[in-house]
């Protein structure tokens, strides 16, 4: 953890592990879900825009090999010691044929053998239900060559609500998932949504003990958004959803970290979107004001991230 913070952040880390600046480059790879090619159900998860969480970038035209030059372009400028996390964000990225997922890491491999390479590992975003075994042992292989980290979304842990929200996968699939994973050797950061329809106070404080008991490395929580192009929009708009306001969010996420393990990174406490693709909530703050505030909250308990940790695998000191 920060010395000056109660819970533990992820540029710390970063530097610790790699011993530079480090930054996301997202890539856009046109992967789907099984929740909207109807193998599972149709429409994606109620909060899901139609981007799949992600930039877009390959349906309006831009090649992997081009998001990911530019990507490292951008970078590039911010210093020439800074190195690049290559992460295939949108949809579902190992919901595809083995070979299909091989090809769009091979994009990765003129990068690579350069003696000037920035990318220093290799993050996959997926659902705890597309990890396939074949789709494993290629990101195993990957492993040998530069850390993966697997981006597993849970979000609530509650199946019914998993359910109703059109996820279509179990709290039972995401702790397997991340169990095959770890043993892998990935790295496994899980995501988290507090304030989903019919998800209360208690449910974060659930969702972050299946982290803890699961021994994920890192996480990312971020209060419920409601996107323009989404099946929750209308729910928002017919005045079947409420969302917290910052105060409210703040309560429930010092709760969240309070059951997390003291050595879990939080990769992320807050999420953004673009002003003209966000219906609410509007707190107009900055994520530093976020992390403060939680901070400040933290204190004014006299708690800090695992202080109501009931039981916790120890994470292995190589992988943190």
């Amino acid at each position: 953890m920060e010395e000056s913070l109660p819970f533990r952040t992820l540029a710390p880390w970063l530097h610790e592990r790699f011993g530079r600046p480090v930054h996301r480059v997202a890539l856009d790879a046109g992967s789907s879900c099984p929740n909207r090619d109807g193998s599972k159900g149709r429409g994606g998860c109620v909060y899901c825009d139609v981007e799949g969480s992600g930039t877009g970038a390959l349906r309006e035209g831009r090649a992997l090999e081009q998001q990911l030059a530019s990507g490292l372009a951008r970078i590039a400028r911010r210093g020439d010691d800074a190195g690049a996390i290559a992460y295939f964000q949108s949809y579902s990225n190992t919901y595809v044929e083995p070979a299909r997922l091989e090809a769009v890491l091979a994009v990765l491999e003129p990068q690579l053998a350069r003696t000037d390479n920035r990318v220093v590992a290799l993050a996959i975003s997926t659902r705890p239900d597309t990890l396939s075994q074949a789709a494993l042992e290629i990101l195993a292989r990957w492993n040998r060559r530069l850390p993966v980290w697997l981006e597993l979304g849970l979000e609530v842990a509650d199946d019914a609500l998993l359910l109703s929200i059109n996820r279509l996968h179990s709290v039972a699939d995401f702790e397997d998932c991340a169990a095959r994973a770890r043993n892998a050797g990935l790295l496994v950061i899980a995501h988290a949504i507090l304030g989903l329809p019919g998800d209360g106070r208690e449910g974060a404080r659930r969702t972050a003990e299946v982290f803890a008991r699961c021994g994920v490395e890192g996480v990312k929580v971020h209060h419920l958004m409601v996107l323009r192009r989404t099946q929750l929009a209308q729910w928002w708009k017919e005045g079947r959803v409420a969302t917290l306001d910052a105060h409210e969010y703040v309560q429930w996420l010092a709760d969240f970290v309070e059951r997390l393990a003291p050595g879990q990174v939080l990769h992320r406490i807050t999420g953004d979107s673009p002003r003209e693709d966000l219906l609410a909530p509007h707190w107009e703050l900055h994520k530093n004001a976020v992390r403060e505030m939680l901070a400040a909250e933290l204190r004014a308990r006299g708690t800090r991230q695992g202080s109501r940790c009931a039981a916790a695998p120890s994470l292995d000191q190589s992988r943190r």
